[in-house]
């Protein structure tokens, strides 16, 4: 289990960081457009406390939530109470607990697959999608953007972004890079949500560089489908 002490700690902090992040909707409009989950049986590896599992409902055929820390799997379970066709797990993405060819879509979002050492969950993905399907890894760009500038000063020694996106594409994974904007309701929801993120010297640098609002934040999208090799071209 790879620790998430922000979302742990804080869970309802990050969820007014998660209706601040990409107010525009660049990542959905990727992820319908690469995996679109529109009547097809969905898994979210690493949901945390099930933010993103109703927008997956509101068009999949069913909607399976994997977290493996018990209380954010336990707050996903009551935001999801409603919806029948809503499954949420506590599990890990080493052992998913789906039998083999289960689901269309395994997405996940700035959770476990963060480059090397991730083999085992992408293994457990390819298992439980069908031929076709597609896995979709969401996760910050820090090579570009103010957050990401904010980021690279708080990376631990001996991490290369381009040897993370090597990674994937040695894997098969095409990538999409997509512009974000994350815009807060206070300031005091934006220097509490980068009191979390950064280091305490880089959140108060973020906080006075940011006179407003919002925060531009750039995402990497990897993407590969079951049984289909994915053209270099497709790498942008």
């Amino acid at each position: 289990m790879i620790r998430s002490p922000n979302v742990w700690h804080h869970p309802q902090l990050y969820e007014r960081e998660n209706r601040a992040q990409d107010v525009h909707g660049a990542v959905d409009a990727v992820l319908r457009e690469v995996a679109d989950w529109h009547g097809r049986d969905v898994l979210d590896v690493g949901c945390g406390t099930g933010f993103h599992l109703p927008r997956f409902a509101d068009a999949a055929r069913s909607v399976h939530g994997v977290e493996p820390h018990p209380p954010l799997a336990e707050l996903a379970r009551r935001r999801t109470r409603g919806l029948a066709h809503v499954q949420v797990h506590q599990a890990g993405a080493e052992a998913l607990p789906l039998p083999r060819d289960s689901v269309d879509v395994v997405h996940s979002r700035t959770a476990y697959f963060f480059g090397p050492g991730c083999e085992p969950g992408l293994a457990e993905a390819t298992r439980v999608l069908r031929t076709g399907g597609v896995q979709v890894v969401v996760d910050l760009d820090v090579t570009r953007s103010r957050y990401g500038s904010w980021m690279r000063q708080d990376l631990p020694p001996g991490y290369r972004a381009e040897q993370v996106e090597a990674f994937f594409a040695d894997q098969g994974f095409a990538l999409r890079r997509v512009d974000t904007v994350w815009r807060f309701e206070t300031r005091e929801d934006l220097r509490a949500v980068l009191g979390i993120e950064l280091s305490p010297r880089v959140a108060e640098q973020a906080v006075a560089q940011v006179p407003g609002l919002t925060v531009d934040v750039a995402y990497r999208v990897h993407w590969r489908r079951k049984g289909l090799h994915v053209p270099l071209h497709q790498h942008r």
